[in-house]
Order: structure tokens, then sequence, then C-alpha cells
């Protein structure tokens, strides 16, 4: 069984079929998400951020009332709709990128291109999806998972505001200062004072 915080899985085989899944942000997730749908009778051939790939072991239908059953205890949900599946793809491309990607395999000035290419859709149509179903736009969502990653660096006491905005990709510490003064309502520098374990932080699931 594959289990990859890649937004990536290859396509379902052997009778299987493709979930997308909704609230699926973190490793965890994914081994939560794999062992509830094992605990259904399902056979989990693949699993990454946003997706599974499942097929019953008798070769029969994967059962939807089934899924959702195994998922909604832990705070998952099967999304049905096939504009709400591209969203929460392109949501699963952008925190694999901001959150799992290692800074120097960080597209930071070509965002759009790598999630057009990842989703294999024009970004127009991507954002303007985006922004329909979460009234939202994409290039605000961005900026939020941003702040939040530079919230969870700037947890380490010792991190300078400047190397998390380069960390980042932003031109310069006032750049990440604005963006993230815009989201929290305080900049970097406060938010750090507030020591590790503030409540600042939020989940990645809420940030739509």
């Amino acid at each position: 069984m594959t289990q990859s915080a890649s937004s990536s899985l290859p396509a379902p085989a052997g009778g299987a079929v493709r979930l997308s899944i909704r609230n699926m942000v973190c490793p965890r997730c994914l081994r939560v998400v794999q062992r509830e749908l094992e605990k259904a009778g399902l056979v989990v051939d693949g699993v990454a951020l946003g997706a599974a790939n499942v097929r019953m072991a008798d070769g029969g239908a994967v059962r939807e009332d089934v899924v959702r059953s195994a998922l909604q205890a832990y705070g998952f949900a099967l999304v049905e709709d096939p504009r709400d599946q591209l969203v929460e793809q392109v949501k699963a491309v952008v925190v694999e990128l901001i959150h799992y990607t290692p800074t120097e395999l960080q597209p930071f000035h070509t965002y759009s291109h790598f999630i057009s290419e990842r989703v294999g859709r024009a970004y127009a149509y991507l954002s303007h999806q985006f922004s329909v179903r979460e009234g939202l736009t994409l290039e605000k969502y961005i900026i939020r998972q941003k702040v939040e990653r530079a919230k969870e660096l700037l947890s380490y006491q010792d991190a300078k505001v400047a190397e998390v905005a380069a960390r980042l990709g932003y031109s310069s510490a006032a750049h990440l200062t604005n963006q993230f003064r815009q989201v929290t309502g305080m900049s970097p520098s406060a938010f750090q004072a507030l020591g590790p374990g503030s409540a600042g932080r939020l989940g990645l699931e809420t940030l739509s």
C-alpha cells in the first residue's frame, strides 16, 4: 500500500476507485484514513493528501455509505461533486507545496504553473472554480497557508523573521510581515513573543 504526503496518486487499477477526501492535510491524516478504510473492509491501494485508491477485496462495488461512515468519525468527508473534487485537489497540491516540500524544491515564483501542471487544468479555470466554491480566491488561500507555515517556523524561538521569509520565498522580511499582519492582525515578531504553545496556530483544514 502506497502512502505519501504527495498529493498525486497513480491512476486506480485492478477494479479500484479514486476517493476524493476533504480535510486530509497532514501525514497523520493519511494513517488515520488508511486505518479506518481498512477497518471498514476496504483494500487501500494508495493514499495521499486528499485522495485514496480503494477497492473491495471480493471485487464488488465500493459502497459510498460505507466510506462516509468510516471517515466522518474523524472529521473527514467524502467529496462527490466533480467541481468540489477539483478544488480539493488544488488544496492538496498547495498544502503539499508549502508544508511538506523542501525549500530548495519549492517553485516560489511559479506556483500557478506548478498547480496547473499538477492538476492538469488551466490556472485561470482552477482559480475561478476555487473562488466560486470556496468564497475565497486561490491567491488568498495560498497566502493563508504560507502564513500558517510561517507561524509554525516562528514557534521555534530562535527563528529569525528574515530567515522564515527567505525559507517561504518572500522577497523580504517586510513582505512577509505585511501579509502576516493582514491575515493575523499582528506582526511575526509579536506572534513569536507569545511563546511556544500559543493559541495562534490554526488547523490546516480550517483555512478555506
